[in-house]
């Protein structure tokens, strides 16, 4: 087996589930919720963490900026904040203003005011801002209470930045909103254990990086914290540069706020666009270095039957009535010559053979585009119980960076790994995303990754003419077989011989008992027919 790698996020044994304040929070901040529904009251809640975490900044360096002002520095100087990447934020949105206000019956309409002043100053976030905070619908004291919640942690300060507070506390809500929502809400909402084996698989460490679906911008956040964490060359031989490019598309315009927002916390640029990536692709030339993406599974009303001619149905036209080979191949689209992809996708992509499926999967295989699989334990989505699977293709699997892998596959079953966190969820843990990640590097070749080798049960790596066998089924579970059971040294003939005389003692203890039970029927009056 190859070595196991140190994951982006320290320890191997710490999991997402591994909270602080950020579950504390969340408990008050639902509790004040009352009967608004989730998906509305989630917009109410991440603005104002929003709103509290630009302010904190602002404040810092107003605080900084004021104590040099015989030195000449200017406190009201929108310039003296954007030198700093520091959003500028003008006197009727800053937190104290809105603090002392959050008693007031006017206080949505302050809120939805700051919201305004400060999208108008920094165009960067025109748009994107919830601004609804007036509606006679949302309880001011409610609002009031929420504000004075917020305003007790501190979000944008250096200490806070440096320790992503910020970023913690809006994954776990995102996450907690997810789960509330169900389906609804699990839609922009990829589980932080799947987005991160994905990107500790694919290590974008440089170039363009992609996800045609890009929900809430996890893909995206997840790898700028990869290349933070493996910086000092702890597997990449001190060549993380950083040097990437992000593009993506998001068609839910609330959730496209969401992405803009999760990225701008950050101080994440990124080319975000809003619109339908099959109908109207807002990055058309894109040829992207790596692809990372989670779409909405079996999506029936894509509308298919409007891009019959589609240029980018090479392997096959997909069904209209399923998008999952759709937004397969719309990626193999934007792939550069030898760029990665890595996504996720219902398990029913991997075999099945309706409306032409089959076909476009074999083509795929054929055209030698698949590079490995991976079968994901259930319980991970909080939006779906469908089975799910991880795809990586490559468009050149020769000798890019890695060894030549041509005409072969590898196949990675990870159902029986991972944790639960509670009654319903699973969660891959930072030692499992480890292993599988190691396993696919160290199969394709790279260095430091250690020698790879077949684990029944978990991993095989199968040629192209036992993938026809199978028909072209991509199931891992066809391939790795079962895993091997421990040889405890006890001889066949022995085995059986003890085996079979504890059959017959448990056959003689079973008929004992049936007339023992028959006895004390008889003797209560129920032993007759």
């Amino acid at each position: 087996m190859p070595k196991m790698k140190k994951t982006s996020q320290g320890s191997v044994n710490s999991t997402a589930a591994n909270l602080g304040f950020e579950a504390k929070l969340w408990q008050t901040a639902d509790a004040l919720r009352n009967n608004m529904d989730a998906a509305e009251y989630k917009h109410v809640v991440l603005g104002l963490i929003f709103l509290k975490y630009i302010s904190d900044a602002f404040e810092e360096q107003h605080a900084k900026l004021v104590a040099e002002k015989l030195q000449g520095a200017d406190p009201e100087d929108p310039d003296e904040y954007r030198a700093k990447n520091i959003f500028w934020v003008p006197p009727e949105a800053r937190w104290s203003h809105l603090k002392a206000q959050a008693k007031q019956a006017t206080i949505g309409q302050l809120v939805d005011d700051a919201m305004t002043g400060i999208e108008r100053d920094n165009p960067s976030l025109k748009g994107v801002l919830p601004k609804d905070y007036a509606r006679p619908a949302l309880d001011k004291q409610r609002l009031g209470q929420l504000i004075d919640l917020v305003t007790n942690i501190l979000l944008g300060d250096k200490e806070s930045r440096s320790k992503d507070i910020l970023g913690r506390v809006y994954e776990y809500f995102l996450s907690q909103f997810a789960s509330a929502e169900g389906k609804k809400g699990g839609e922009f909402y990829t589980p932080r254990c799947v987005v991160k084996l994905l990107v500790e698989m694919l290590e974008p460490f440089k170039g363009r990086v992609y996800d045609p679906c890009c929900g809430s911008s996890g893909m995206f956040v997840q790898s700028i914290e990869f290349i933070h964490a493996h910086a000092k060359g702890n597997s990449n031989g001190g060549k993380a540069g950083g040097d990437i490019a992000i593009y993506g598309q998001e068609s839910n315009y609330t959730t496209w706020r969401l992405a803009k927002m999760n990225l701008a916390i950050r101080g994440i640029e990124g080319q975000i666009a809003h619109g339908d990536s099959f109908h109207n692709d807002r990055h058309p030339d894109l040829k992207a270095d790596y692809i990372l993406a989670n779409p909405p599974f079996n999506v029936s009303d894509w509308r298919g039957e409007l891009l019959r001619e589609d240029k980018r149905w090479k392997y096959g036209i997909p069904p209209a009535g399923n998008a999952n080979f759709a937004w397969v191949q719309h990626m193999v689209h934007h792939l550069a010559p030898t760029a990665l992809a890595g996504f996720v996708l219902a398990n029913g992509s991997m075999s099945s053979n309706q409306s032409g499926e089959g076909e476009i999967r074999r083509n795929l295989i054929e055209a030698d585009l698949v590079d490995c699989m991976v079968a994901l334990p259930g319980q991970l989505f909080y939006s779906t119980q469908i089975p799910a699977c991880l795809w990586f293709l490559a468009r050149d699997k020769k000798n890019y960076r890695f060894r030549n892998r041509r005409g072969e596959v590898l196949f990675i079953d990870t159902r029986k790994l991972g944790r639960m966190v509670d009654r319903t969820h699973r969660e891959l843990t930072n030692d499992d995303i480890a292993r599988i990640a190691g396993t696919y590097h160290a199969w394709r070749g790279e260095k430091g990754a250690g020698k790879y080798k077949d684990v029944p049960g978990f991993c095989k790596a199968a040629k192209l003419e036992e993938i026809r066998k199978h028909g072209h089924v991509l199931t891992p579970g066809r391939y790795v077989g079962a895993e091997a059971q421990e040889d405890d040294g006890e001889p066949f003939e022995e085995k059986m011989k003890r085996l079979t005389g504890q059959l017959r003692q448990q056959m003689t203890e079973g008929h004992k008992l049936d007339k023992a039970i028959e006895t004390n029927l008889k003797e209560l009056g129920y032993g007759g027919r």
